[in-house]
């Protein structure tokens, strides 16, 4: 339910202190010194205030696959991240190839309440990579889906990848590439390098990932489309990304959390929470990745939260799941990795992680500036607290995050989803009222 609210003294995207004044699902009124009868006061005495963030890339694996997540826990753990949009990715079961599966996304999003979920749809059927899904139908549904992604597969076919290109752009639609060519990562197990050598397992090579991204940069720039690179991960991909860019192709690329911290030294300790798709790269792959990020190159940061039961995450390396939970410790990470590093600001992280996924997922009420009429949905997050990142940080059904036991500094101490209230004092709703559903 949608409470009025008056924030005092929060910094705005990092800037000067001011107040917010939250009413009917909007922000009502922003300044110094407000005051309002009867308002509910937060003191954000030394709280930033953001956008509620984005993410363009999610897994919230229902329908089908409920046993490592639902929309429900999902977005639960989205909400305790500071996230107030979620895009869904298609690979579940049914795969998200329909009107009607997306619809049903939609649907349990609104009745979790606590994040807009916004459903993904699937390039091709089944994600199988054969022929184009029921893009048109997606399109005009309810869902009103405008990203598309076999993500979890490489679209690989060069004349199937051109057909969705030109079919999208009927809608302005956007294709995110999964860039992985099947052939090159067969049997593959972790970056190819000087780790996979030692440790004797087979490599997965930054090319296979590039030549897919120079391809379909050629691809949209012939059609006159969009393309989306999904995580990318290695100081090549940016060059070529950067190049593109320059040519004026219409790309945009995320990076998620853990590639612009982790390496693949990782690996050695065979703990099968840093197994993920793109692998952990070198160190001189996060050290470009950060630099495109930096300068624009990468548009913004996804987390690809892919959750995992314990059985899929506590064998041998080699049988073990791709993936990393991240909705719940993206923001501290991208502070540690970029902010208190210097390269980014707060402004910055409210452009990469709230303003630039809304805008490429072309959600117009999502990731909006704080100011006067716009959505009451922002996240207040507390920089300075440096702890360690525990088990019961996470809200999600899965526990496979690779920072468990890791210093992280911050702490989302509050989250708006349309003036409701999903996290308050650092603690998540247990349930959100049927009144403030969205």
């Amino acid at each position: 339910m949608s409470r009025t609210i008056l924030i005092r003294g929060a910094r705005l995207t990092g800037g000067e202190a001011a107040d917010l004044l939250l009413a009917g699902g909007r922000i009502a009124e922003a300044g110094t010194g407000l005051s309002h009868a009867g308002a509910e006061i937060v003191d954000a005495d030394g709280l930033i205030a953001l956008p509620g963030l984005v993410d363009l890339h999610t897994h919230l694996r229902e329908p089908g696959y409920e046993a490592s997540e639902t929309i429900l826990s999902g977005s639960r753990a989205a909400a305790a991240g500071g996230y107030t949009t979620v895009f869904a990715m298609p690979n579940t079961s049914p795969v998200a190839d329909t009107a009607g599966v997306v619809e049903q996304e939609l649907a349990l999003g609104e009745a979790a309440g606590y994040v807009h979920v916004q459903p993904i749809g699937a390039v091709t059927v089944g994600q199988k990579g054969e022929r184009l899904a029921e893009l048109g139908a997606m399109a005009d549904s309810r869902a009103r889906v405008r990203v598309f992604s076999d993500d979890g597969f490489c679209v690989f076919d060069p004349l199937i990848m051109r057909r969705a290109l030109e079919y999208v752009k009927a809608f302005d639609g956007v294709v995110a590439q999964h860039a992985q060519d099947p052939r090159l990562t067969e049997g593959a197990q972790m970056n190819e390098g000087a780790v996979s050598a030692d440790l004797g397992l087979a490599g997965w090579p930054a090319v296979a990932e590039e030549s897919i991204i120079a391809r379909d940069v050629l691809l949209a720039q012939h059609v006159g489309s969009r393309l989306h690179v999904c995580h990318l991960s290695t100081a090549g991909s940016v060059d070529i990304i950067r190049w593109a860019k320059r040519r004026g192709v219409n790309v945009t690329a995320e990076v998620t959390p853990h590639h612009l911290l982790l390496t693949d030294e990782l690996v050695r300790g065979y703990d099968a929470r840093f197994k993920v798709n793109p692998p952990l790269r070198r160190d001189e792959d996060v050290r470009a990745v950060r630099e495109g990020l930096a300068d624009g190159t990468i548009d913004i940061v996804a987390t690809d939260h892919a959750p995992h039961p314990d059985e899929a995450k506590s064998c041998e390396w080699q049988a073990a799941a791709n993936g990393m939970v991240g909705l719940e410790s993206a923001l501290r990470v991208v502070q540690q990795a970029m902010v208190d590093t210097g390269m980014l600001t707060w402004d910055d992280v409210a452009r990469v992680m709230s303003a630039a996924p809304a805008r490429i997922g072309r959600l117009d009420d999502a990731g909006t500036p704080l100011v006067v009429g716009a959505p009451a949905s922002l996240t207040l997050y507390d920089p300075a607290p440096v702890r360690t990142f525990a088990r019961d940080d996470l809200r999600g059904r899965s526990v496979n995050s690779p920072y468990l036991g890791r210093e992280l500094p911050g702490e989302v101490r509050w989250t708006f989803f349309r003036g409701a209230v999903t996290v308050e004092g650092g603690v998540v709703a247990p349930e959100m009222p049927a009144a403030g559903r969205a």
